[in-house]
């Protein structure tokens, strides 16, 4: 049987109609049914494309020049957007952003879960979808012999230099402009990845949204930084309500942003923010969820699926720093929260203690491991609640929960496409999925998050 060549040829240039985006956000044109994926073009449009890669199935283009404009579509805020790469969608309104995640998540559902039948509701929103991000880790270089600070170019290590961004806390880049500046004057080296030279890697800076506590973090390749005294100066006396001065030492060769050893030049180890009445210690090295406003709405609505009355006995995988098992305390009879990385358990004791908590529990170790011991052991949790990384739950951890028979699980989710798969399997043991809700944590950029509702099949109310 012939081959099927593709109907267009690299650097070809073509009129095309766009009728779709992926969930990257790019948009997407056909010819004769050959699908090319094109960044920064809206349903609705039509423009000269220039076609960049061509392969079997699919090819890329560039767009050159738009014929016909989406309603949609928007001026970008950001003077670097298109050089960037950190947000993918500013080109298009908040209200289209919202309408494509909400199309990501029920697409995944159906072409993964084969789950059609369950309500996906709109997605939840910001009513200011910028500014949000109370976190903000900048890579530090060299340009004309000064320091520059900024993010990285799309698909590569060269640093944009860069005024502001627009999604970071306020705070947190004038922040950054502030410490760039006081370690130019002080003489520091930024680092070279490339000869693997120089003191300053990255600045970190984080703010409480709440406590507007503010947290500095110089990274640096060498143990010993130059000019330290002058620099905390500079720091305190530029801002007053800093709490903390940190460094982090990352002596190798590494795209890992932060090494193993954290040392407090100045202040306290930790700064303090509250999301939802209850108070977390944060240090230089603790997960917490970079958008607290929306935060609090993705804990509400899994304390809202997990339906708590005060009787029950919850399980929280993947507990962290503990954020969502103390939002479960506050209902639950008792939660166990159970966490691979040491450190995150640590904080999670000292969160428990600093809200005065005493009916949750945590332990280190691999949930998938962890549960199976806690099941010989006589434990039977009502709820189970997970909040996995990007690549989903294990399905070892996944056997566990179809094995301990809670009567739901809350499943909070950052990527629908694992979610889809684990959802499948779940449902495939005898559970059933009622709905699922997404949250948009993350505007201007294609992420998502979700948190559903799970429920064992022929449980009270199911």
């Amino acid at each position: 049987m012939a081959k099927t060549k593709p109907p267009v040829e690299k650097n070809q240039i073509i009129e095309l109609e766009f009728s779709d985006l992926t969930h990257e956000g790019n948009g997407v044109g056909k010819i004769d049914g050959y699908p090319l994926f094109v960044p920064y073009a809206l349903p609705g449009e039509k423009g000269k494309v220039k076609v960049v890669k061509v392969k079997k199935n699919f090819g890329y283009g560039r767009l050159m020049e738009l014929t016909e404009e989406s309603p949609e579509r928007v001026k970008p805020e950001c003077e670097v957007y298109r050089q960037c790469g950190g947000c993918q969608l500013q080109h298009m309104s908040y209200h289209m952003q919202l309408e494509m995640k909400h199309k990501q998540v029920t697409d995944a559902l159906r072409k993964i879960g084969h789950i059609t039948d369950v309500p996906v509701h709109p997605v939840i929103g910001m009513d200011e979808p910028w500014r949000y991000r109370n976190k903000v880790q900048i890579p530090v270089g060299e340009r004309e012999g000064g320091l520059v600070a900024g993010f990285y170019q799309k698909r590569s290590h060269r640093i944009i230099d860069m005024n502001t961004c627009l999604i970071q806390d306020e705070d947190n880049d004038r922040m950054v402009e502030t410490v760039r500046i006081i370690a130019e004057k002080a003489g520091i080296q930024p680092y070279d990845e490339e000869k693997h030279r120089g003191v300053l890697r990255h600045i970190m800076v984080r703010t409480g949204q709440k406590t507007k506590d503010i947290m500095v973090v110089l990274i640096t390749r060498t143990r010993d930084l130059p000019h330290k005294r002058k620099i905390i100066e500079g720091i305190r006396k530029a801002v007053p309500n800093v709490k903390s001065i940190v460094q982090n030492v990352n002596p190798k060769r590494t795209n890992v942003i932060m090494g193993e050893e954290t040392r407090v030049l100045w202040g306290d180890e930790y700064i303090y923010d509250e999301i939802g009445g209850i108070r977390f210690a944060i240090s230089a090295r603790s997960f917490y969820q970079v958008n607290p406003t929306q935060t609090e709405k993705l804990y509400n609505k899994a304390l809202e699926y997990a339906r708590l009355s005060g009787d029950e006995t919850v399980i929280d995988a993947y507990c962290g720093i503990g954020t969502i098992s103390l939002f479960l305390a506050q209902r639950a009879k008792k939660v166990y929260g159970v966490e691979v990385v040491p450190e995150a358990v640590d904080d999670a004791k000292r969160n428990a203690r600093l809200n005065g908590m005493d009916n949750v529990e945590f332990f280190v170790g691999e949930a998938e491991k962890v549960m199976p011991w806690w099941k010989a052991q006589g434990l039977r949790p009502d709820v189970i609640v997970v909040d996995p990384p990007r690549k989903g739950c294990d399905e070892k951890l996944l056997e566990a929960i179809v094995d301990m028979q809670p009567d739901r699980v809350v499943y909070v989710s950052c990527n629908p496409s694992t979610l889809a798969r684990d959802l499948k399997f779940l449902e495939e043991h005898g559970f059933e999925t009622k709905e699922v809700q997404p949250v948009d944590m993350f505007p201007q950029t294609s992420h998502v998050e979700c948190v559903s509702q799970i429920v064992r099949k022929g449980e009270a109310g199911s």
